[in-house]
């Protein structure tokens, strides 16, 4: 029998999972079947039980999400304990279990198919939500000379911060604290871009050389991106390569095979 798996958001008709899933099921010839799925914005949990009682296997778990996603969870894997915020879930007789392949997705992008050094660096983190959660420990374990954590509200920054601090040198504050500050890495973890906004960030907070990143990715550029262009940026790259790495990873989590991520980047990239 064909194993169903999905992806809950809100919104999710943007989602580009199930193509990524569909083939990556193609290449390793596993027998799944995975969609896309609407969750009420109060009925999440619902969603999932439901889900699973006409045999869903697992999900994933995009915006807005990932935090109650850990909360729904009967247990969870070391990484989704430190980020806090659960993408993958796991269905058993036994219950929920979380992980969250988000982080390894980001870095695995950035490093591997971007070529991006993260070790010594200054990156600049946007955002306090489940996105940023799953992205700070593995960012971290890059051992990045400073990492920091911006957000509209800097008390919700300045607790994130706190939480990882043990992982490596984190910082927390509001957006306005940017200020005469500048980063070689700068990662929008924000979903800003969903709604056509730009987190208002100083225009030079850019390093010479730096990397504009949005987690986000659609139609063409982001509204991050352009933004990003205009203060000069030359680098620039969206969350689509993110998506295919955090999905191979939690891909590999159910089914134990791990599947080959480039040809399914490059066939996406295809206009």
């Amino acid at each position: 029998m064909t194993d169903r798996y999905c992806v809950f958001g809100n919104p999710i008709g943007h989602s580009k999972s199930p193509a990524i899933h569909s083939r990556f099921a193609q290449q390793t010839g596993e027998d799944i079947f995975y969609e896309a799925r609407l969750a009420p914005i109060d009925g999440f949990a619902a969603a999932v039980r439901d889900f699973i009682v006409h045999g869903g296997r697992g999900a994933n778990v995009t915006v807005p999400f990932k935090e109650e996603a850990f909360r729904l969870c009967d247990r969870h894997t070391p990484r989704a304990l430190q980020a806090g915020a659960v993408n993958t879930l796991i269905f058993a007789s036994n219950g929920i279990t979380g992980d969250n392949t988000d982080g390894t997705g980001l870095v695995q992008d950035l490093t591997t198919n971007l070529g991006t050094v993260i070790t010594g660096r200054r990156v600049l983190l946007l955002g306090a939500g489940g996105a940023a959660r799953g992205a700070l420990g593995p960012l971290l374990a890059e051992k990045p000379a400073l990492l920091v954590l911006a957000n509209r509200t800097a008390a919700k920054a300045e607790a994130l911060a706190e939480h990882f601090a043990a992982d490596g040198p984190v910082e927390g504050c509001g957006l306005t604290a940017l200020a005469g500050c500048h980063f070689d890495l700068v990662i929008n973890a924000t979903s800003a871009s969903l709604g056509g906004e730009v987190p208002p960030l100083p225009a030079d907070c850019y390093a010479p050389g730096a990397l504009a990143y949005d987690m986000m990715y659609g139609q063409g550029d982001t509204p991050f991106l352009p933004a990003a262009r205009a203060a000069g940026v030359t680098r620039l790259a969206d969350g689509l390569g993110m998506l295919v790495e955090q999905a191979a990873e939690a891909f590999f989590v159910w089914r134990g095979v791990r599947p080959v991520t480039q040809p399914v980047l490059e066939a996406l990239r295809q206009p």
